[in-house]
């Protein structure tokens, strides 16, 4: 850690935490929409689908173009740029009056919810090496205590005063926490000074060395394509003759999953104390445990819940071990080994998404559970296999 850089104080923590799930939780409001998207616009659920894989497409490229500049430029002015924008789409998402506007909108809100990934490197920055894990735990739980309560949030809102009004909301909320970052945040000057073009190389170039990144990046990728169908087909399942429920209860599968995601910080200190591996081990068990539950007792809203638990519960604490892990290989690098790791997390999950929407026209929800299931098994393959280089291995302290 430099040393002088300013501490991290639990205050700051928190609000970066709270800025982290309002930024990316406008990502998956429309998922527990879907319906709401289908009927408004006369489309089926396989193109609905399309929208949210575009929103997660424009969050892949928001990483690959805009993160690694964390790196050349202080990150405070990157996100007091990055997040009116944001605001700014989602008001845009609001006002479109077809399909394919929606589809645009939704890319764009995607590319700029990435202002969320230049907070995450400064939690790292700022705490002591002996507390990172924590601190990437906890404004992590934040960011996906956000993505799972805005689901909910989305749901909600939509069944009282219609889809549109979500999005208005969550702009303005957007725009009031730049106003408290701007105040908060330290400054933090970068001393990289690449050309962009050179910097996006970087990117890969830093997966060129790193083993560890490369397998925690196709691990994540693998994981949040498998976190995706479930949640791409579960407002159609819902809605289907089985439940005949509409977005109101999508939406509070999303709180509900909140539980799971609860348990970020303490993965990050078993990730500190025990090492990430044993964290992934334990994860990929228990998500793959969570589409078991779906297959079979599919028809219960009861198992439903508790399956959500756990699955959230998993592809959480998966993230926080890997982040971990990534964030320990090169200080001076964070941002862009960030935007590598994000971009292939999030590129797995449109892939995701798409393929849910296939799934779930030609095989229902027995099919996209089983599709769910083998992608988490896939990644636990790709873990199980991987043989980090020794320097990176003693980096990340397995």
């Amino acid at each position: 850690m430099d040393t002088a850089a300013p501490a991290l104080t639990r205050g700051l923590t928190w609000l970066m935490a709270i800025a982290c799930g309002v930024f990316a939780s406008g990502i998956y409001f429309n998922q527990p929409l879907l319906g709401d998207f289908a009927r408004d616009f006369h489309s089926s659920v396989q193109s609905v689908a399309t929208v949210a894989a575009a929103t997660q497409i424009g969050y892949a490229c928001g990483l690959l173009l805009f993160v690694p500049l964390g790196d050349r430029y202080e990150r405070r002015a990157l996100i007091l740029v990055l997040g009116p924008l944001l605001a700014l789409a989602l008001f845009a998402v609001a006002i479109v009056r077809d399909l394919p506007a929606l589809i645009a909108a939704s890319f764009a809100l995607g590319l700029f919810a990435t202002v969320t990934q230049q907070l995450v490197p400064i939690a790292a920055h700022l705490a002591a090496p002996e507390q990172r894990g924590r601190a990437v735990g906890t404004v992590m739980s934040g960011l996906l205590l956000g993505i799972l309560c805005g689901r909910f949030f989305a749901g909600a809102i939509a069944a009282h005063f219609g889809w549109r009004t979500v999005f208005v909301a969550a702009g303005i909320v957007v725009l009031a926490l730049v106003a408290a970052l701007r105040y908060a945040l330290p400054h933090m000057p970068s001393e990289h000074r690449a050309s962009y073009p050179r910097l996006i190389a970087s990117v890969f170039g830093a997966a060129r060395r790193h083993p560890v990144l490369r397998e925690a990046a196709l691990v994540e990728a693998l994981l949040f394509a498998a976190f995706s169908v479930f949640w791409v087909t579960l407002t159609p399942w819902l809605a289907s003759p089985a439940f005949g429920l509409g977005a109101e209860v999508a939406g509070m599968f999303g709180l509900v999953g909140a539980v799971g995601a609860a348990i970020a910080p303490i993965a990050g200190r078993h990730a500190d104390r025990r090492g990430s591996r044993w964290v992934l081990n334990v994860s990929i068990a228990t998500a793959l445990a969570a589409f078991v539950v779906f297959a079979f007792g599919g028809r219960s809203l009861l198992l439903l819940a508790v399956g959500t638990i756990v699955l959230d519960l998993g592809i959480q604490a998966s993230l926080i071990a890997n982040q971990t892990r990534i964030y320990a290989l090169d200080a001076a690098a964070r941002s862009r080994i960030n935007a590598f790791f994000m971009t292939a997390m999030f590129v797995g999950g449109a892939g995701g998404s798409a393929l849910a929407g296939t799934a779930w026209q030609y095989g229902g929800w027995t099919t996209s559970m089983a599709l769910g299931g083998a992608l988490v098994l896939l990644a636990g393959v790709v873990h199980l296999l991987s043989r980090p280089a020794r320097r990176s291995a003693a980096l990340t302290q397995e």
